[in-house]
């Protein structure tokens, strides 16, 4: 047992982020092939925007402690566990749980982080690094001289997705509001308003013959505007329902909805192909292979961190106890980056 004693945020059902409650405990102890993590940074992703509306396709019943991800160092290690693991930096994808001091996972779900990587920086590449990577690379199998149209570039996952593209030598397209624009040049995106009428129409006319994938987070009837933007033998990635944040009614009608278009797309003959991304997706399946994949791509991730490829995008630091306040900012839509939480 730890002296430090526990630290979580609830989620106590549909509230506002001033309703999230914060509770006191003692520190777990590991099971058989677990590890503690003492969370060292721990982030704000969009599933928890959802979550706390009750909007999350397969969140858990009310209450429950969010946080899909965290960095941090393993404290204790269980039964079966090589004691060595002890002290070293790791990252986990858990879905719920992360908005804790300190968090029990399987050690088999548990990532190394390389040397001189800080956690803050590592933590906003967790969740959003692994959901880039595979779809670029396992779904659209993205190949130099392509185009490829990013929406929500300036995104926590649009941002590392745009940057993962550029160094595979592809073309982007990316949309985002005007103020991101110069940003989005620089990094050498050609960039689209997604507020304008005729985004779609603006993006045909920078790739003529249609481009060869596209990243939609948004969902909703804009969805088909995305797939016609396809070329032939182009690829739809659809990983989100954003739109439909705010909505009310069944949380599972609006990806029920995607999954059917999504199934009659990929069924009509015309040599273009769709999919619904989700990082969890084949678990059920073979956690094996699910956990092999995860750990593949996020240490490639983290490998294209340190060559330079990618650069961080923290869009502020809280502490937990913040943790209102850290919701609000990362709902507003005023920052770029992913807003981190620290101890």
């Amino acid at each position: 047992m730890n002296a430090e004693g526990l630290v979580e945020v609830v989620l106590p059902g549909k509230v506002e982020p001033e309703g999230l409650q914060v509770r006191h405990g003692a520190v777990p102890a590991p099971g058989r092939g677990q590890v503690v993590i003492r969370m060292e940074a721990t982030g704000v992703s969009f599933a928890e925007q959802q979550m706390r509306r009750g909007r999350y396709y397969d969140q858990p019943p009310f209450p429950f402690v969010p946080g899909y991800d965290l960095v941090g160092v393993v404290t204790a290690t269980g039964e079966g566990v090589d004691p060595h693991l002890a002290g070293v930096r790791v990252a986990a994808l858990v879905k719920v749980g992360g908005w804790a001091s300190h968090v029990v996972v399987d050690a088999a779900d548990a990532v190394p982080v390389p040397e001189g990587v800080g956690a803050a920086e590592a933590e906003t590449l967790v969740v959003n690094g692994v959901t880039a990577w595979q779809m670029l690379h396992r779904k659209a199998r993205v190949r130099a001289g392509q185009t490829v149209v990013v929406h929500g570039a300036n995104g926590g996952v649009g941002s590392v997705l745009v940057q993962l593209a550029l160094t595979a030598g592809v073309r982007v397209i990316g949309t985002a509001s005007a103020r991101h624009h110069d940003a989005l040049r620089e990094q050498g995106v050609t960039p689209v308003d997604y507020r304008a009428e005729d985004m779609a129409a603006r993006i045909r006319a920078l790739s003529p013959g249609g481009v060869d994938a596209v990243f939609d987070h948004v969902g909703g009837p804009g969805i088909v505007d995305s797939w016609r933007l396809l070329a032939p033998g182009g690829t739809l990635v659809s990983y989100g329902s954003a739109s439909t944040r705010d909505a009310e009614g069944s949380k599972q009608t609006p990806v029920l909805k995607l999954l059917g278009r999504v199934w009659l797309w990929n069924a009509l003959p015309n040599r273009r192909r769709a999919y619904f991304f989700n990082v969890w997706a084949g678990r059920a399946l073979s956690e094996t292979r699910f956990r092999a994949r995860l750990r593949a791509d996020l240490t490639e991730v983290f490998a294209a961190l340190q060559r330079g490829e990618i650069t961080p995008r923290i869009a502020a630091r809280l502490p937990l106890a913040r943790v209102a306040d850290a919701l609000r900012l990362a709902e507003s839509g005023t920052v770029a980056g992913k807003v981190v939480l620290t101890p």
